[in-house]
Formats: C-alpha cells, sequence, structure tokens
C-alpha cells in the first residue's frame, strides 16, 4: 500500500497516538506516497464533472492538505484559489508543490493558503466553488454542522459546494470488514487515548451527507455518476461527486421575512 518513500508502520502508530493536526505535522513529509492521497483519477474526474457548471471566479480547497484538490481548482477558476487547513506541515508541503510546480506550467492561479479551522472559516460570499477530498471522516456530526455552516457563508449566493463520495463496500466483502475493523479500533484508541484522533470512514454515507447539507441550508443537493472511476457489479458508480449550493438572494421586490445580517454575507 506504500511506495518506499512512505511511512513505517511504527510511524504511522506513533502519529494516530497524538492528535489529528500534530499527525498531518508529523505525516506531511510522506502524505503524498501513502494510499490516503487524492488518486489522480478522482481529481481528474471532478475536473469533468465540474467544467460545465461555471464559469468560476474564486475556488476554496476545505482541509487542503499538500494540495492535492488545487490540480482540480486552478483549471476551473480564473482569479483566485484558496487552501484552508489546519495542519502547518500539510500546508508546508502544499506550499512547497505550488511553488515547484510554477504557475506557467501548472495553469490557472497560484495557490494562496491560510491555516485556519475549517469549522470557523474567516470568508464571507467570498467564493463561486469549494471542494474537498477525503476530509469528512476527520469530523463528528457537531462538527459537520458548524463545517457544513460555515462553508455556506463563505460562498457566494448561488455558490456550489462539491466532493466526491465513494459507495460504500459490500456487506461483507473484504474492504467491509476493513473499514468496520479500522473504524473499531479508531474508537478504542479514542476511549483509551487523549487526544482523539478522529478518523472514521462509516460515518459519512450519501444519505447522511444529504441531510446534513440540506440543514445547514444548502438547496438543490444532487450527485453526479463519475463512471470513469467504476462501476458496482449492479451497474452503479463507485464514486459520486455531491453537489450543494448556497441559494441565491431573493429579489428585492419579493417580499417575505427580514434578512438577517447573516443572510447578507
Amino acid at each position: 500500500m506504500f511506495s518506499p518513500q512512505g511511512p513505517s508502520a511504527r510511524e504511522l502508530v506513533g502519529q494516530a497516538l497524538t492528535s489529528v493536526e500534530r499527525g498531518y505535522d508529523l505525516l506531511a513529509p510522506a502524505f503524498d506516497h501513502t494510499p490516503f492521497r487524492t488518486p489522480d483519477a478522482v481529481l481528474a474526474a471532478t475536473t469533468r464533472a465540474l467544467t460545465g457548471l461555471g464559469p468560476f471566479d474564486r475556488g476554496l480547497d476545505l482541509c487542503c492538505g499538500t494540495g492535492a484538490g488545487f490540480h482540480v481548482l486552478r483549471r476551473l477558476c480564473r482569479r483566485a484559489v484558496v487552501g484552508v487547513d489546519r495542519s502547518a506541515g500539510m500546508l508546508a508541503q502544499a506550499a512547497a508543490q505550488a511553488q515547484a510546480a510554477g504557475g506557467e506550467r501548472a495553469g490557472g492561479p497560484p495557490p494562496a493558503l491560510l491555516r485556519a479551522d475549517a469549522r470557523a472559516l474567516p470568508f464571507r460570499g467570498a467564493f463561486d466553488l469549494a471542494v474537498s477530498f477525503g476530509a469528512f471522516g476527520h469530523f463528528l456530526a457537531a462538527d459537520r454542522r458548524a463545517l457544513f455552516a460555515t462553508t455556506r457563508a463563505a460562498l457566494r449566493p448561488g455558490g456550489l459546494l462539491a466532493f466526491p463520495v465513494a459507495a460504500p463496500p459490500r456487506v461483507g466483502s473484504a474492504g467491509y470488514w476493513l473499514l468496520w475493523g479500522f473504524d473499531a479500533a479508531m474508537r478504542a484508541r479514542n476511549a483509551l487515548w487523549h487526544p482523539p484522533f478522529v478518523m472514521y470512514y462509516r460515518t459519512f454515507p450519501l444519505s447522511v451527507a444529504r441531510a446534513e447539507l440540506t440543514a445547514a441550508g444548502f438547496t438543490g443537493v444532487r450527485t453526479l455518476p463519475l463512471p470513469e472511476l467504476g462501476l458496482r457489479p449492479d451497474g452503479a458508480p463507485r464514486c459520486r461527486l455531491v453537489l450543494a449550493r448556497r441559494p441565491p438572494e431573493p429579489a428585492a421586490d419579493q417580499a417575505g421575512p427580514p434578512l438577517t445580517r447573516r443572510d447578507h454575507t
């Protein structure tokens, strides 16, 4: 599962016994040599699916890590790309990779990086598009509610949030038991060791994503199949792209309840 440049099992255990933030600081130099980095095929499929939904001027990568999602945003967004993460180590790697890629060769605006908690973003109405890749397993349900609420506020009216969600493995399959065992081990670790390391694979199915996005005030929540990532035996896609929009502002001449200050952001 790991290349020779990746972390050893001992290093992974040591990282998991710290916190999420400290663990990723330690993992950052080798992160792109692990299976945890979003595969290029997922990034390419996401780019294809979003291409016809623009145009987009400003893009935000939530929990950007080492910056894999910038490959999507720099191809779609014309004016600005911003990556947010809590891990200083991951942001340092993202900055180094962006510099190595170079603006001309990578195309699109160079990314700006900000160390911040994605549950309390310092933006209001700033972005046309927000994406995230593989990060939601690091958030418990209450944290995801805060994350989606602050992401909605960071989007302009009519702005789009997009992220891929893989289909769950078949019950009883090797993949099913692998994820079940991982989550069980993490729950045991967090019951016995502090600070907690939140990383669960089975807490964010598509049905939960729809419900939490709707509760956060997003509308038009839907999915697009990503068929290039493969099909299940029943013909359903193995991965879908979840799309949710911040509602547009109501027309000035429409009657309705008074708008709050937050609604004007």
